[in-house]
């Protein structure tokens, strides 16, 4: 989404994010609704949802950093674990206003917020899955920090 909004726009970047993060909330909300609260089952469909979003098969198995559409399979799967982690993506932005730094707290911390909230063991290895992956897509944005040259959110995108 960040760089969509460098190259088109906050408009842009707005329909990128809602697209993204419906791509992995609606294939969870399907899964409750037809198996029921099965933890092994909501947890392999989040899976195939995030794991779509950042490999499709569309894209050559390439694709984002997953991070807008683990935030829609968690509003599915255990909303109060990813309103932590989300409350954490806003500080870390307030503060640092990089993007990519807010996204890798927020992954980091997803595995410990799912276990302390007492959500199944099946979401507690997804999230641990969720967040290395996440934290791997990011491994150029890392690089990037490391160096001090990752880019800051301001008046713009991009500043």
């Amino acid at each position: 989404m960040t760089n969509v909004a460098r190259a088109g726009g906050s408009g842009a970047a707005a329909v990128t994010f809602a697209g993204d993060l419906f791509k992995g909330l609606i294939p969870v909300l399907v899964a409750r609704t037809v198996l029921g609260a099965v933890p092994v089952a909501l947890a392999q469909v989040g899976f195939a949802a995030f794991a779509g979003a950042i490999a499709s098969i569309f894209l050559g198995f390439k694709g984002g950093r997953g991070v807008a559409t683990s935030l829609g399979v968690w509003l599915g799967l255990a909303p109060v674990p990813i309103f932590i982690a989300l409350g954490l993506f806003v500080a870390i932005l307030a503060v640092g206003r990089m993007v990519s730094l807010a996204s890798l707290g927020a992954a980091v911390s997803l595995p410990a917020t799912v276990a302390a909230t007492h959500c199944a063991r099946p979401y507690v290895l997804l999230a641990i899955v969720m967040s290395a992956l996440v934290v791997l897509r990011h491994r150029e944005n890392i690089g990037r920090l490391l160096r001090g040259e990752e880019r800051r959110i301001g008046g713009s995108w991009g500043g």
